[in-house]
């Protein structure tokens, strides 16, 4: 009898490990498949880090920024829009003289938020950043952050659905969608992630109420680096690397809004050397 329960209870335990062991992988997989899997889209990713869910930003200054936005919308006079992350921001700071030759005289809103995703960028159209306004032209440049966290379909499908958005809301209003702007000195695998991204969002444009450029060539120099001259830190445009944008898709702007390309900007002041100190008084000589 207790060489029975004996024999019932092993039994018991083997099919007990043997359902484990089903349930459990046969091997981990290795950081080089990581990357390939982040590369060609098929890594999962978790609820928080969606690009298409929209959610607001959990970052000192953020909520601000946003309310500040919609209070400039409420003013109403807006027929330009610039939604981004802090790349567009930085033509509030960086980029001030060149927004203010190229946008500001087309009643220009500039709706970047530092470190916004799509996600983000989501979240804010249907929080208060476009109600009430129906402005001509929607520039958008978002994404850039998403890389390290999503696929490049998920990116896509998070652009795309920001685009799908304006267009629901802002039915009257054209989009210019922009590439994801490259970042880091030398090519990296991230790239790959946002070519590939950046080849699912062009398929958005129509030719009647969303066009598509990409800029990234003009930020590189003839070894694929990024240039130092136009993005110091290998990700946001200095001011000549603003002026180097907004030239270059000027004709355009001009085209989609419906009024004259603006005139080239003067040249950007470079800041004065400090001045040399004052030389020392000569010693007078004792006769």
């Amino acid at each position: 009898m207790k060489l029975s329960i004996i024999l019932l209870a092993l039994l018991n335990l083997i099919g007990s490990v043997q359902a484990q062991e089903a349930n459990f992988p046969a091997t981990l997989s290795p950081a080089p498949q990581a990357l390939n899997n982040l590369v060609s889209g098929t890594r999962p990713t978790p609820d928080h880090e969606s690009a298409v869910i929209p959610v607001p930003k959990e970052k000192p200054g953020w909520m601000a920024r946003h309310l500040s936005i919609n209070q400039r919308a409420a003013q109403g006079n807006v027929d330009l829009i610039y939604l981004g992350d802090s790349i567009v921001q930085y033509f509030n700071a960086k980029g001030k003289k060149v927004w203010d030759h190229y946008y500001a005289p087309r009643n220009a809103l500039n709706l970047g938020i530092s470190g916004d995703r799509t996600q983000h960028a989501l979240w804010r159209l249907d929080h208060g950043n476009i109600d009430g306004i129906s402005p001509k032209l929607a520039i958008v440049m978002i994404g850039q952050n998403n890389g390290g966290h999503n696929t490049p379909k998920e990116i896509s499908d998070g652009v795309t659905l920001v685009v799908e958005t304006i267009r629901k809301k802002l039915p009257d209003t054209k989009i210019l969608l922009l590439a994801i702007f490259y970042r880091r000195e030398k090519p990296t695998e991230e790239r790959l992630v946002f070519d590939e991204a950046n080849a699912t969002i062009a398929k958005l444009e129509d030719h009647r109420k969303i066009f598509y450029m990409n800029l990234n060539r003009i930020f590189l120099l003839p070894d694929g680096n990024i240039s130092k001259e136009l993005m110091p830190d290998y990700e946001h445009p200095s001011p000549l690397g603003h002026r180097v944008w907004a030239e270059a898709i000027e004709g355009k702007v001009a085209e989609l809004m419906g009024d004259q390309p603006m005139p080239p900007m003067p040249p950007l002041a470079e800041v004065p050397p400090p001045a040399a100190p004052p030389p020392s008084p000569t010693p007078e000589k004792n006769n």
